[in-house]
């Protein structure tokens, strides 16, 4: 169970430290600190942390799920664009009674190299960076990571896991891992309430994605074209390459379709196409 077991008694513990900090959010980076244990604690079974197993935490804030993360290994990363938060979360986690401290690294998430060896990604993070995020997690480093649970806006969420009216992300995150969404978070959870939906998002990653680096390149080449005109037809789009035509005949796919209602497996065929 949690350190702090109800949400009452977490939102207290937040609120108290903030007014001796004099701490006041930065919502235009996204600060919006949950204070709901029944969610942290359903972030931490997603995450199905292991003791030996290596966390990367992107948007720590004040520190509220490192200390969490730290109560389950001692091996924790964790990135924080605002400076004046950092001596707040050493300060935090110090006042829970926790003996174990993280590496903090001070910055951009987007423009920090992540590990090289096998970790897991586990974030509370501003919703405007989740799509950059995920294509610097899975596409710019070394090394996927296991698997990502990410604290992220309802409506990214569930289009991440809509297969049937699939957007260009929808289609990155199926060639790494399987998305699934574990509860949908009120605004009410956080401290201040941002003003839209929330949920967990938990994406457990494949050993290898499903296409080599050629093959992908081409996907996202090609479906940068084909939602280019999203409610268009392929025919319209795909169809204005100089093998479009025949590519879609040799995959079985008809020029009709639009680019929302192809499976992952379709779009590697076409991009695997000569």
């Amino acid at each position: 169970m949690l350190y702090t077991v109800c949400m009452a008694t977490l939102a207290d513990t937040i609120r108290l430290f903030c007014k001796k900090q004099k701490l006041v959010m930065n919502t235009d980076l996204g600060q919006h600190f949950l204070v709901d244990s029944q969610i942290l604690e359903k972030i931490l079974e997603a995450a199905d942390i292991q003791k030996d197993e290596t966390i990367l935490e992107i948007g720590a804030g004040i520190g509220i799920l490192t200390h969490e993360l730290l109560r389950r290994t001692k091996h924790v990363t964790t990135i924080e664009i605002d400076a004046h938060l950092v001596p707040l979360l050493h300060a935090y986690i110090k006042a829970q009674g926790e003996n174990k401290v993280p590496t903090v690294i001070q910055g951009n998430a987007l423009n920090v190299a992540f590990p090289t060896t096998p970790y897991k990604i586990v974030a509370n993070i501003p919703y405007h960076i989740t799509s950059p995020l995920l294509r610097h997690a899975f596409l710019e480093g070394t090394q996927s990571p296991k698997s990502l649970t990410l604290l992220i806006q309802r409506e990214v969420a569930e289009k991440i896991c809509d297969t049937k009216d699939a957007g260009i992300l929808t289609i990155v995150v199926a060639l790494f891992g399987c998305p699934r969404i574990v509860v949908n978070v009120p605004p009410a959870a956080f401290m201040p309430p941002p003003k839209v939906e929330s949920a967990v998002l938990h994406i457990d990653c494949f050993e290898k994605p499903l296409a080599d680096k050629d093959t992908m390149d081409r996907v996202f080449a090609l479906t940068k074209l084909a939602f280019s005109q999203k409610r268009k037809m392929l025919r319209n789009t795909l169809g204005s390459l100089p093998n479009g035509d025949a590519m879609m005949e040799a995959c079985g796919i008809e020029p009709t379709r639009r680019p929302q209602t192809l499976s992952i497996d379709e779009w590697i065929r076409l991009a695997q196409y000569r």
